[in-house]
């Protein structure tokens, strides 16, 4: 739980506003996920006006599969991953907030064209359904299209581009198993009709964590690619893009032994990149010239 993530709001310049998403406990001794947006202070040293837009509610999770990042795309609207909070069957459930990706306008508001406004006893913020675990959303730069991260089960990590209305299919359809080692109960196999197939994913996980496009100049050697740390196998994955297809797969980083949470590209061109550790560090990440190995 904690804090999730922090962006800032497309109009920043202007408005100063700071979107965050946390994890907030509930009188049940479970907890939930929350998103909400402030003002950063002309100083920058704290949030005015905080106000709340969304809670998961009822609150679920005893501390896993929150998921809950959070992305704005070009036109503006406001994108938010949540977890199943490890309740399974929620994220097949249209009345409730777990386990789906939600699109909002700037303001907070629902837009009038999400595909279930207006649907009985679905809540209209769902962009789409049968999401496990986010653990990173980012805007496409070339196709100005939403992608998605999240973690499976035991195995089964994916990489989905989530269009309007559809079903990512957890937990009728996943590539993972069960944590026990047996098949996740609900599971009808990796592919089940009526749900969409990732666009990329792992049979054995990673544990992907936040994600970025590499779109700069700066290291030609990466273009066309995207970012995704990984928390179990403590590296940071490079997917090469072609359209909407993963063409090739590397991982760099390999030989620090850290946890990685998230990365973004800086408007340097360098990769900034933390680590989830005790001793958590920001990592400036780069490219030696005229070589495809990192350095930092």
């Amino acid at each position: 739980g904690g804090l999730l993530d922090v962006v800032l709001a497309p109009d920043f310049a202007q408005s100063r506003r700071v979107w965050l998403s946390y994890t907030e406990a509930g009188t049940n001794g479970a907890a939930g996920a929350v998103v909400g947006y402030g003002r950063l202070s002309d100083d920058a040293r704290q949030l005015a006006d905080f106000k709340v837009v969304i809670r998961q509610e009822p609150k679920l999770s005893s501390g896993a599969n929150i998921g809950t990042r959070l992305a704005f795309d070009r036109d503006g609207f406001l994108w938010i991953g949540f977890g199943d909070s490890f309740r399974s069957s929620t994220a097949q459930d249209l009345d409730q907030l777990q386990g789906k990706l939600l699109r909002l306008n700037a303001d907070g508001s629902v837009p009038q064209d999400n595909p279930f406004v207006g649907h009985k006893n679905a809540r209209p913020e769902i962009w789409t359904l049968g999401m496990r675990n986010p653990q990173g959303l980012a805007l496409n730069p070339w196709t100005h299209q939403m992608w998605e991260s999240e973690h499976g089960p035991r195995g089964g990590d994916e990489v989905n581009i989530p269009q309007k209305g559809k079903n990512y299919g957890w937990p009728l359809a996943t590539w993972g198993i069960d944590y026990s080692g047996e098949k996740v109960p609900e599971s009808k196999g990796g592919q089940v009709e009526g749900t969409e197939q990732p666009v990329f994913y792992w049979k054995n996980s990673p544990a992907v964590s936040g994600m970025a496009f590499y779109n700069s100049a700066r290291f030609p050697q990466w273009k066309n690619s995207l970012f995704i740390g990984a928390l179990k196998e403590k590296n940071l994955i490079r997917l090469s893009i072609n359209g909407e297809k993963v063409v090739e797969e590397q991982r760099l980083l390999t030989d620090r032994g850290e946890r990685i949470r998230d990365v973004r590209q800086g408007p340097d061109g360098y990769l900034y990149v933390l680590t989830d550790e005790s001793n958590g560090k920001l990592l400036k990440v780069g490219l030696n010239e005229g070589a495809d190995a990192p350095r930092g």
